[in-house]
């Protein structure tokens, strides 16, 4: 008798070809999932690059603005000198019985000391508040207290001299006396 084949005696084309199909298939699952992950990571790193130049660029124009805003700190430090002793100057202003000339000077005086702080203004460069003003460590260097029940304890009293801030930074501390509590 002939001998009978057994279909599952030999390969069933079909069913390699199915195998090698499904094989192929897992591969390129695996490299599609290989490429999904390495285009998450370039995309997780192009994001974080935009961000830090981002961050990178704005810090570039804040320092720009600040060193802009304070470039003038050190002259306008060197013309309070000359402020204080215009303001000096003025203080000791003879009587109405003075000389025209000499009105005319103590005029001029005050006129170039008036142009001088519309300066500071432009450049934002202002007079610190003092008198009446809660005492800021930031701004004020108390010189003396003094005993006092008109004022509440911590407030400036007197100002020996003028302090100056350039923006939001102190220029010159004011000098001052500061209130305290009497007792």
């Amino acid at each position: 008798m002939a001998e009978d084949k057994n279909p599952t005696d030999e390969p069933n084309p079909d069913i390699a070809l199915e195998e090698a199909l499904v094989a192929e298939l897992d591969e390129r699952d695996l490299e599609i999932a290989r490429l999904k992950e390495e285009a998450a990571q370039f995309k997780d790193r192009l994001l974080r690059t935009a961000a830090e130049m981002d961050n990178l660029r704005k810090r570039a124009e804040r320092e720009k603005a600040e060193a802009t805003l304070y470039a003038a700190t050190n002259f306008a430090r060197d013309l309070l000198s000359v402020s204080d002793n215009m303001q000096r100057a003025l203080a000791h202003r003879p009587a109405e019985t003075a000389s025209d000339e000499t009105k005319n000077l103590f005029a001029g005086i005050e006129m170039t000391e008036r142009e001088l702080l519309n300066i500071f203004q432009r450049y934002n460069i202002r007079k610190v508040e003092t008198v009446g003003a809660k005492f800021d460590p930031n701004f004020h260097q108390a010189l003396f207290e003094v005993p006092t029940s008109e004022h509440p304890p911590g407030t400036v009293v007197q100002e020996m001299q003028s302090g100056f801030a350039i923006g939001d930074r102190c220029l010159r501390p004011a000098m001052v006396g500061v209130a305290k509590a009497e007792g």
